[in-house]
């Protein structure tokens, strides 16, 4: 059984597939839902996968496609009008469009992946939601969906993570003791550190002699994502 808010993002994106054939923004999905930030939206798409009633099309943005309706669902959620001049960008999903098996990536190519802002390497500070996409080599990620994260902070340096630094995260909602995540703290700030437990607590430890382990209940603390692998810029 779907929530009130899952039966109405289904609806509203069925409503922008059928009227323009290209997926609502999350801007747009959480101006619809009349929702306070799109991490709300994320949690809703989230929910909605994990019970096959839509499907994210791998690297591009603004993709998603809507596999099947609940039997009750309202469709009381209109699509806002779109301007005359707006694009139909290639990121154009006909609904119900046959989807072309995936293809191995060989080791020159790049993919797209979603950037969702700045995270802390040291001090939480929160994640910042965003539509920019990143672009990636494709031999930098193993299988599973990912996006990436501008590293802020100096606390995971001895694990050769530096700041300004973009880490390549797999989504993941569990991770192994040793494995270096990213962690959402009490719901609000997120933070890049190697995962411990201990006497039925979460420790999250830095790479930074300078710098302490923080100690967290169980509850308080969701793995977002593991480090699959990092960009650098040099300037």
């Amino acid at each position: 059984m779907l929530t009130r808010k899952q039966h109405e993002l289904i609806s509203f994106i069925q409503v922008r597939l059928e009227e323009t054939g290209i997926s609502p923004s999350f801007e747009e999905m959480k101006e619809a839902l009349d929702l306070k930030s799109k991490s709300g939206v994320h949690r809703l798409i989230s929910a909605l996968e994990e019970r096959g009633f839509i499907r994210r099309l791998p690297n591009r943005a603004r993709a998603l496609e809507v596999l099947r309706q609940p039997e009750d669902a309202p469709r009381s959620v209109k699509a806002p009008a779109l301007p005359a001049t707006s694009p139909v960008a290639d990121n154009v999903i006909p609904l119900r469009a046959p989807i072309a098996p995936p293809r191995a990536a060989v080791a020159n190519d790049v993919i797209e992946i979603p950037m969702h802002g700045r995270i802390a390497a040291g001090v939480p500070i929160e994640a910042i939601e965003g539509q920019t996409m990143l672009p990636v080599p494709a031999a930098l990620l193993g299988a599973g969906e990912h996006y990436a994260l501008e590293v802020s902070g100096d606390s995971m340096v001895e694990a050769g993570i530096l700041d300004g630094d973009y880490a390549l995260v797999r989504r993941a909602d569990t991770a192994r003791d040793g494995e270096i995540v990213v962690a959402l703290i009490r719901g609000e700030e997120a933070t890049l550190k190697y995962l411990r437990r201990e006497n039925g607590m979460v420790r999250l430890d830095p790479a930074n002699g300078a710098y302490q382990s923080q100690l967290y209940r169980s509850g308080e603390v969701e793995i977002q994502g593991k480090l699959a692998g990092l960009l650098r810029r040099y300037h």
